[in-house]
Order: structure tokens, then sequence, then C-alpha cells
């Protein structure tokens, strides 16, 4: 019958932790070699940023302009650049909204820009004035770049500026008869809006989402035609702060009428 080997008695607490110690220091050691030959690696002449290639559609910044404006701001090599630094560089280029950068191998980085496209003057007459895109958001952009000189003047609260650009889209094909457009929409600090038509005419629309003041206005446009008609006279303003109608003031008159009757 053959002999039993006798089983290893377990290594000493200090031994198995003195090992644990050793493989821990070894795995540093490993891991800071590693982190070192990938920054040797990625500072050589090799691997140098040549290139970047700019796309999008561009109406207020040239690739030319770009690239001469952010490269001097990107630092690193192709592979030590880092990405999200050099969108922000892009991104704080007047007019640029949103940039992607990637990297194209072996030494050339990928921009695609989108430029913010105006839609409308924001607190052109305070000292918070700026320029507002499609989307509702609040930017800063020379004025002499805005080629379209008939854009709307929108004015509210701070943080505003959403809500006011879509409450002067519900309300233009409202006010459309009337024949004068929307110059400019006011949100006023207690919630309530008033438009000022091209003409001069200024309409206090009380307060409400979008959908409940068109439908107060297109109540007014539709009925306003017989107001008018029964005095012969231009409308300078009107209220529409009413519960049961609404007060125009005609050159040289001033009326309530009630919506409900027409």
């Amino acid at each position: 019958m053959a002999a039993r080997t006798a089983p290893m008695p377990p290594l000493p607490f200090d031994v198995r932790l003195a090992y644990a110690g050793a493989n821990v220091l070894l795995t540093l050691l490993a891991v800071a070699m590693l982190v070192s030959a990938m920054w040797w690696l990625a500072r050589l002449p090799a691997f140098n940023l040549r290139g970047i290639t700019v796309e999008g559609d561009l109406a207020h910044n040239s690739p030319l302009t770009m690239r001469a404006i952010v490269a001097p701001k990107l630092t690193g090599s192709f592979l030590s650049l880092n990405l999200e630094r050099a969108r922000e560089a892009f991104e704080s280029v007047p007019w640029v909204r949103h940039a992607t950068v990637r990297r194209v191998w072996p030494d050339r980085l990928a921009v695609r820009l989108e430029e913010h496209r105006v839609a409308a003057l924001w607190n052109p007459d305070t000292g918070d004035e700026g320029l507002v895109n499609t989307f509702g958001e609040v930017f800063e952009a020379n004025r002499g770049d805005v080629e379209d000189e008939a854009l709307p003047r929108l004015a509210g609260p701070g943080g505003s500026a959403p809500r006011v650009l879509a409450m002067w889209r519900a309300l233009v094909p409202v006010m459309q008869p009337l024949g004068s457009p929307i110059e400019s929409l006011l949100l006023t600090g207690h919630g309530s809006w008033r438009a000022k038509l091209v003409s001069g005419v200024v309409i206090e629309l009380g307060r409400g989402e979008p959908d409940t003041v068109a439908a107060r206005a297109a109540r007014f446009v539709r009925t306003l035609p017989q107001v008018s008609a029964s005095f012969q006279r231009p409308l300078l303003s009107a209220d529409l702060r009413h519960a049961d109608g609404y007060a125009v003031r005609l050159k040289g008159v001033t009326t309530t009428t009630s919506a409900s009757r027409n």
C-alpha cells in the first residue's frame, strides 16, 4: 500500500501578506511602465497632428478661418489630443452651435459643425441683448453678421426665450389677416404677452400658453373688421385681457367690444 503524501502546511500569514504586497507592486509597476510607454509613443513625431478637415453647412464661418482660429488652441498629438477640449474649442467660435470631433487615422481630425440659424433678436432694448436660434437658444454673435433686417424682436425674463419663440410662431399665422407682421413680442415679468405690429399697433394679449393666446387673438382678428367698419378709423391698440371681449382704441375712438356676439 502506497504511503500518502502529507499535505503542505499553510503558509504563515506574514508570508502570504508579503506575497500579496509583492503582486500588487508588480502590477502597479507594469501599469506605470505601460502608461509611460504609451505617453512616449504618443509624443513621437510620427503621431503629430497634420491636418483638420472641417465640414458642415457653414454660412458665417469658413473651414479655413475655423482651422486658423482653433488650431493654436489644440494641444497634444494625434493620440494624446483631448477630443472633448477640442470640441469645446470649436464651439467657442461665434455662430457655432455644435461640433463633433473625431480622429481619422493616422494623423488628422475630422470636424463636423452645426451653426446657429438665427430666428429673432433677443431683448434688443436691454443690456441682456443677444440672438435667438431656431431652437429657442440665446447666443451671442456680431449683429453685423445678421443678414435679415426684418427679424422679429423678442423679449422676456431670463430663460424664457424658447417660450417666447414658440408664442411668436403660434401668433404669426393668426395675425396675418391684419396685414402687418409682428415686429416685437414681449413676455412681461407678470406673465402677460404684448405684441407690437410693424404698423405700430400694440396688442395686449393677456396670459396663457400658445394655444390659449392664439385662440384669443384669432377671435379678435376675426371680429375686428366689423368693428373697424363701424367707425372707419385706423386701429391704434387693442386689449384682449377682458373676459368677455376686448377693448380697442381707434384713431379718435375708444370702445369695448364683446367677441361673443360676432
